[in-house]
């Protein structure tokens, strides 16, 4: 089961970080909307709550969703 949500989790980010480059790139979305974009899901996942196991995958979340966000990696691509 873990490896089916891992595959799930690795689809859905590789989906989403597609449609959010598309965007960008058919200046449908400016940079610093598609940014607000990804601070709002990050800090869903830093304020959720629950068991101690689930808080901390969502803190983990967050942290990579910050981590693309300082990274620049929606400018910076080739």
């Amino acid at each position: 089961m873990s490896d089916q949500r891992d595959a799930a989790g690795m689809a859905a980010f590789s989906i989403c970080e597609a449609l959010l480059l598309a965007l960008q790139d058919r200046n449908l979305l400016p940079e610093r909307e598609i940014v607000g974009i990804l601070r709002d899901a990050a800090a869903t996942h830093e304020n959720a709550q629950g068991p101690e196991t689930e808080r901390k995958l969502h803190m983990e979340t967050a942290k990579l969703i910050n981590e693309i966000i300082v990274g620049g990696n929606l400018s910076q691509r080739t």
